[in-house]
This record gives structure tokens, C-alpha cells and sequence, in this order.
């Protein structure tokens, strides 16, 4: 069964998307069983250009890509989520809305913040090697997440482990 991973910020267009981009790119190139999503409270309509720059420039697709809201992940139809990562402050601190989990159960949540790459001073060479090294610490954290026995651990030891890689 496809384990299903929403990341959360509050735009949806640079860190979650890249970490979704990093999370179904690893998930794909070591068989696992797991698709990641990402999503917005407040959407901006648009991916930042730098973000698909990154991720292309590590082989990654970007294809459908977009900004798209955390109300599409609330519907009878959304796929039922494991885990919801938010990866910027402001979206760990607003009240998400009710997520389908996986049998009866809500998904579990972790905050893996990280600074908006987009207002990284230094100019565009500045902000472009912000997001590259956004891509890079979020591709890390997603593969430790996909080093982990995800079918086999029960909730309290996915959420401990996840917790462990917050302080990374």
C-alpha cells in the first residue's frame, strides 16, 4: 500500500515543493512504496522559477509541478496520508485542517522548518545558492526518512525517529 507524505508551507512554491520533488525522486530511484504531495495554506499560484531550476539541475522532473492548496488534500477523494512535514514556521504554527490518515487514523506531523530561500540576500546568484542548498538539507532529510522500516514501525516509533530527524 503507497504510503502518502504531504509537504506543507505556506506558499507552495519553493520549499515544499522541493521537498516533494526530492522525497518522489528518492521514494522512485530506491523502490519504494511511498508518494509525496505538497501544498499550501495560503497558495501563491505559481512555483518559484529557482525551485524547478534546482531540481532539474539534480535530474529531477518538475513536470505538473505547481502551487495548489491544502484544501485539496481534505476531500473525500485525496489520497489517505501518513505523514504531513511542514517546512516552514508559519505553516507548523497555523491550525491545519482535518487530513484523511490511513485507517481511521489523522497522519502524523513534524515541522523540518527551514529559511525562505527566496529572500536570501546576495541577489539572484545569492538566492540561487540558497535553494540549491535548501534542495541538498531537504534531500537529506528525506532519505533518512526513506532509511527507515517505514511498513514495519508503529506510530510511536515513526514519530520518535521522525523527531530525531528534526534535529539533524
Amino acid at each position: 500500500m503507497t504510503l502518502h507524505v504531504l509537504v506543507l508551507c505556506t506558499h507552495n512554491s519553493a520549499r515544499s515543493v522541493l521537498g516533494e520533488g526530492m522525497l518522489n525522486h528518492w521514494a522512485a530511484r530506491l523502490g519504494r512504496d511511498l508518494r509525496a504531495h505538497s501544498a499550501g495554506s495560503a497558495p501563491g499560484g505559481c512555483v518559484n522559477p529557482l525551485a524547478l531550476e534546482v531540481l532539474q539541475g539534480a535530474g529531477i522532473a518538475t513536470a505538473g509541478a505547481r502551487s495548489k492548496s491544502w484544501d485539496e488534500f481534505t476531500r473525500a477523494d485525496a489520497p489517505p496520508l501518513a505523514l504531513v512535514i511542514t517546512v516552514c514556521d508559519r505553516a507548523a504554527a497555523e491550525a491545519c485542517p482535518v487530513f484523511r490518515g490511513r485507517a481511521g487514523e489523522s497522519p502524523l506531523r513534524v515541522h523540518w522548518g527551514y529559511p525562505d530561500p527566496s529572500d536570501a540576500e546576495g541577489g539572484e546568484e545569492g538566492r540561487r545558492r540558497a535553494f540549491e542548498l535548501t534542495r541538498q538539507a531537504l534531500g537529506y532529510r528525506m532519505l533518512q526518512l526513506l532509511a527507515l522500516p517505514l511498513e514495519s514501525m508503529d506510530r510511536a516509533a515513526l514519530a520518535t525517529a521522525l523527531q530525531r530527524i528534526a534535529q539533524s
